[in-house]
């Protein structure tokens, strides 16, 4: 995924400034009306890391759980995780 795809994904909004947790500092790019903008140059380190993970659980035929409660992640989860044949959660 580019950079661009995830700013139009929205992936760069964060929490709002006044929640936020002083350990995020380094994944904080900086902020825009009381929202924390986040650093995508540190998320997409940390999916190609992820991506590396799970690459390397499925070639030594480990199972992943896939989870998503919230709607928005719901029908992705279980068609994602139907397609890889690997169990899922995707209600509370």
């Amino acid at each position: 995924m580019s950079i661009q795809e995830l700013v139009d994904a929205g992936f760069h909004f964060g929490h709002r400034t006044s929640k936020w947790n002083p350990k995020m500092k380094p994944f904080i790019f900086g902020k825009r009306n009381l929202i924390h903008i986040i650093d995508l140059r540190e998320t997409t380190k940390g999916l190609v890391t992820a991506c590396k993970f799970l690459t390397s659980l499925v070639q030594t035929k480990k199972n992943v759980l896939f989870v998503g409660t919230k709607w928005q992640a719901q029908d992705i989860v279980v068609r994602e995780a139907k397609r890889c044949g690997m169990h899922y959660v995707s209600e509370r």
